[in-house]
């Protein structure tokens, strides 16, 4: 018997490749089900979204790792991160998800009452501040693995004796001039191999 105090059946958090597509399928298999998507970014897109580096793409076959009930046709399987934005958004308006997703909303604090079988959610609008409280029969969390706020960044001893600029992949400045410069790139991974060519 469904619990009469809850607001929402389900609530997904984050609005990347993992929330969409558990959106899709709850709305597709469980119609009855009341659900959204809340999102603390002012856009859907996760990591896509995020990443504005020079030269970001997948390192996976977007072939497999795009949406089973919405496949990818792009000419390129390894694909550019504008490319899986826009896949992602056309996906939301295929599919008619866009009322689904409430942007500017961060998860703050969830606490589980057993014996109302519910989630307690507080949730920040970042946009105005303000907190909202909503329960929910089952709290999904499709955040990735990514701290979106505070990158991974080592200290390099006594780097306050470079006197140019030193920027993390991940606060990327997109105003960044970088012509004719000479580049160091720390780090031989995917992040890396990907800006290389396009630096």
């Amino acid at each position: 018997m469904q619990n009469s105090i809850v607001d929402y059946d389900v609530i997904i958090v984050g609005a990347g490749l993992s929330g969409i597509g558990t959106a899709y399928h709850l709305q597709t298999q469980c119609p009855h089900l009341r659900f959204k998507i809340i999102e603390g970014r002012g856009a859907i897109g996760g990591t896509w979204d995020l990443f504005r580096y020079p030269g970001i793409r997948s390192d996976s076959d977007m072939y497999t790792f795009g949406f089973s009930f919405n496949a990818w046709k792009n000419d390129k399987s390894i694909s550019d991160g504008q490319a899986i934005l826009d896949y992602m958004s056309q996906t939301v308006e295929k599919f008619h998800l866009k009322d689904k997703i409430q942007l500017h909303s961060k998860l703050t604090q969830a606490a589980w009452n057993s014996a109302e079988a519910a989630w307690t959610l507080n949730i920040e609008r970042t946009d105005t501040k303000q907190i909202e409280t909503n329960m929910c029969r089952f709290l999904f969390s499709c955040t990735g693995y990514y701290d979106y706020e505070n990158s991974y960044r080592p200290h390099f001893p006594n780097e306050e004796a470079f006197t140019g600029t030193i920027i993390h992949p991940q606060h990327w400045d997109t105003a960044l001039d970088y012509t004719d410069k000479r580049i160091v790139i720390i780090g031989s991974g995917a992040t890396a191999i990907t800006m290389l060519p396009e630096l």
